[in-house]
């Protein structure tokens, strides 16, 4: 009776790189040669989303990681240098980060500490909530309590990110590059596998333990901060994404008016003035010749009703983005800052963490700059507007009757406010301008928001003309107000995206301050040395080759698995460190031997005898739960196609073992392995061979009590319930097939009933029941699909 019930197999395309579990689903994340991120269900491994390479994200994934709640699933990419969270159930980018070096490795872990930071949420649950994709925000953030992803890269790269979105540390003094990563769930410690290459050896594996003592200690104010800082990236985020959507809006059509006038100031022959052209056309109703080639030939009738369609179609987009997104985003900002501020000057509970008020109040300026900048786009869009729509209307009635086609009487009629109006508009932007055509190469700038959208750090063409505002002459004269720090700087000849640039830099430097604080508090607690990389594994996908690590989080554990084939090849080792640095564990390493009988337990007080003792050396482990490894085995038998067995190992009387190990620093584990106390543990009856298959390498949950077997190709997999068995599945296949036989029975019996009521019956009603049938089947095989969906 096999052990292990195989629920799923499928031979796949392309190689498989890496695979995840899901924390709390069933479902498993695999990332392939070809860049292609795959979702697959544990029910006969059905594929529910495939994410495609593409330019924003890259092509080369190198790392996976769930967020601990399973909706949010992150992986690295190693071409373009970023780390991607992905909505698991719609497959949707949500969020992308550049990182410094290619990430080699992640870890996403929840905290489990003080209760305290729980109340803290409770008081302030999106204090200051906007309208702005709130869903999103939820999203990203996840559940109140604090979940951070760990990402680990070549030189020593490492870097803490609350949430996977705002980075909390950057820990330094760290050598090699980083094959695995363990947070442990208490925030004491953090274990890193690294890999040091050297010109002249083979390359090392060392394990290191770094002491962050101080998340552990500032949870509560951690989680706060955190939680903070991480909303003030999202809305970051979210008004970069507006202020692309109004430059989206803004069309280059509406710098026609600019283009023609500055070819007619080039073409014509006269030596009047444009503006004088157009003022005698308005006071007169007479054009010269080259204007009114210019009206009718070049803009056209039709032309200008589109033009003054697309300027009024454009700048509503624009007005409407900036009073719904622009401002209501700054406002949340401004209010989120002010809070941080607050926590900043709270030096008792907050300075540890490295918040400094001078650099908060300085993006706090900032954010206040940008929003009068804002204000001030808005207030140049609505006169804009009023000019255009006066001045277009005049000019179209004009250019009806230079056509002597009929002017609607409603168009006809002209006050001598209007035409003061447009007299003032043209002679204001009407007037060439040399300075101009020598920057931009045109005369005129009729169109004045456009400017604002530009990134570019020169000064506005056309500023606003604030000679006469009473406000900013009185800030003038004052000498109390003219340099206050409650007044924010206007900055007028700058444009917006010059001003969100500011902002952002003011903003990045108060967001890295803690990152950089926290960084230098955590500390090498302790490097031991392993074991160098044989030649035989230099071609084998780093993902997957051990060791890999675990955290017990009821015990306070670090937990390293590993193996040292060129030493000991029918050995596992596990190495335990406790998460406080501070603390001693009795049995800190021991070596499990496979060379005993396969149908055997430790536990077993009489074993059960077999025909010959095997040898086993291991491919792959990962634990599966705080007492039991999940492990693939492969025969040292000389045969040709050596046996490989997925087995189960429980490790209760292993980790419970006094015996001491005594460590010379000095030298590297595979140099001292006569000492490693060493326990022959076996499987039992938790085993299962692999037939027509090579497996190599193994993924687990042991809360979802799921495994999936990839083989050595990287493109064959078969999928586990770990829970159940194999005969069991016969008989429900029996069970089925007895209901199936029963079920055929009685239709047979009343096909016969229905025959013998006659034959000149309605055959709509066969019909009919077979539709019905073919119903209920679809809806079993909804409710099926239902029960494994997101």
């Amino acid at each position: 009776m096999p052990a292990f019930r195989q629920v799923g197999e499928k031979q796949l395309p392309n190689p498989i790189l890496y695979m995840a579990w899901s924390p709390n689903r069933d479902l498993i994340a695999l990332a392939n040669t070809a860049g292609e991120l795959l979702l697959h269900r544990l029910a006969n491994f059905q594929r529910v989303w495939s994410l495609l390479p593409n330019e924003n994200t890259g092509k080369e994934i190198t790392s996976l990681a769930w967020r601990p709640d399973g909706k949010v699933l992150a992986f690295s990419v190693g071409d373009t240098k970023q780390v991607v969270l992905c909505d698991a159930e719609k497959a949707e980018i949500l969020h992308l980060f550049p990182v410094e070096y290619p990430a080699s490795c992640m870890h996403w872990t929840e905290v489990h500490g003080d209760s305290r930071c729980e109340f803290l949420h409770r008081e302030d649950p999106f204090s200051f909530s906007i309208d702005y994709k709130s869903d999103e925000v939820t999203n990203l953030l996840g559940e109140v309590r604090l979940n951070i992803l760990v990402v680990g890269g070549p030189s020593g790269f490492v870097e803490l990110y609350a949430y996977g979105l705002y980075k909390i540390a950057t820990p330094s003094g760290i050598s090699g590059t980083c094959r695995s990563l363990g947070l442990s769930s208490d925030l004491r410690s953090l274990s890193v596998i690294t890999e040091i290459r050297s010109a002249e050896d083979n390359p090392e594996i060392h394990y290191i333990q770094l002491d962050t003592g101080l998340l552990s200690s500032c949870l509560p104010e951690l989680t706060k901060m955190a939680r903070k800082f991480t909303h003030i990236s999202t809305l970051l985020q979210y008004l970069r994404l507006s202020l692309t959507c109004m430059c989206e809006a803004w069309e280059e059509i509406l710098m026609q008016m600019d283009l023609r006038l500055t070819k007619f100031v080039q073409e014509k022959n006269t030596s009047t003035q444009v503006q004088d052209e157009f003022l005698e056309l308005l006071l007169w109703g007479h054009a010269s010749p080259e204007l009114q080639a210019l009206l009718m030939n070049q803009l056209t009738v039709k032309g200008l009703k589109m033009l003054g369609q697309s300027i009024d179609s454009s700048y509503s987009s624009i007005q409407k983005l900036v009073i719904s997104h622009l401002q209501s985003g700054s406002e949340a900002l401004l209010y989120h800052l002010s809070e941080v501020k607050g926590m900043a000057l709270w030096k008792q509970k907050f300075q540890p963490l490295g918040l400094d008020p001078a650099a908060i109040e300085d993006a706090i300026v900032a954010v206040g700059s940008f929003t009068l900048k804002a204000n001030e786009l808005l207030q140049v869009i609505d006169k804009s507007m009023k000019n255009f729509k006066a001045f277009f209307r005049w000019l179209y009635v004009a250019m009806l009757r230079m056509s002597e086609d009929h002017v609607p009487p409603e168009l006809n009629k002209m006050t001598q406010k209007d035409l003061a109006f447009v007299a003032d508009f043209l002679s204001e932007h009407f007037s060439a301008n040399e300075e101009l055509f020598d920057r931009k190469g045109k005369y005129f700038n009729v169109e004045r928001v456009g400017q604002y959208l530009k990134d570019e750090d020169e000064d506005l063409i056309s500023p606003p003309n604030m000679e006469g505002n009473q406000w900013v002459t009185f800030v003038k004269q004052s000498t109390h107000l003219k340099d206050s720090p409650l007044l924010f700087p206007t900055y007028p000849q700058k444009s917006l995206h010059f001003v969100k640039r500011m902002m952002e830099g003011s903003i990045d430097l108060c967001l890295q301050k803690p990152a950089e604080v926290i960084g230098h508090s955590v500390t090498q607690a302790v490097c031991l040395r392993l074991y160098t990389v044989p030649e035989s594994s230099e071609n084998t996908p780093r993902l997957f080759e051990l060791p890999s690590l675990w955290n017990d989080k009821k015990a306070g554990m670090h937990h390293v698995v590993f193996c040292m084939p060129e030493i000991s090849p029918s050995k596992i080792y596990i190495l335990r460190r406790a998460t406080d640095p501070s603390r001693s564990v009795p049995n800190g390493l021991v070596a499990l031997n496979f060379n005993t009988p396969l149908n055997s337990s430790i536990d077993d007080e009489t074993p059960v005898p077999t025909s010959a003792d095997s040898s086993y050396s291991c491919l792959d482990a990962r634990f599966y739960d705080d007492e039991t490894l999940t492990v693939v085995l492969r025969s040292r038998e000389d045969d040709e196609n050596k046996m490989r067995v997925l087995a189960q190992l429980h490790l209760n009387s292993v980790l419970s073992w006094n015996e001491e190990f005594t460590w010379d620093l000095t030298l590297r584990l595979e140099q001292q392995t006569e000492g490693i106390p060493v326990q022959c543990l076996a499987w039992g009856n938790q085993s299962r061979e692999m037939d027509n298959l090579k497996a190599q390498f193994v993924a687990v949950n042991g809360i979802r009590k799921v495994a999936c077997v990839l083989s050595a190709n990287l493109r064959h997999v078969r999928v586990f319930e770990m829970d159940a068995e194999e005969e069991e599945e016969e008989e429900e296949r029996a069970d089925e097939s007895q209901e199936m036989s029963s079920d055929q029975d009685r239709l047979e019996d009343t096909m016969t009933n229905q025959s013998d009521a006659g034959e000149g019956g309605d055959g709509a009603g066969g019909a009919e029941d077979a539709q019905v049938a073919g119903q209920g089947s679809g809806d079993i095989l909804d409710e099926t699909a239902g029960s494994d969906t997101l």
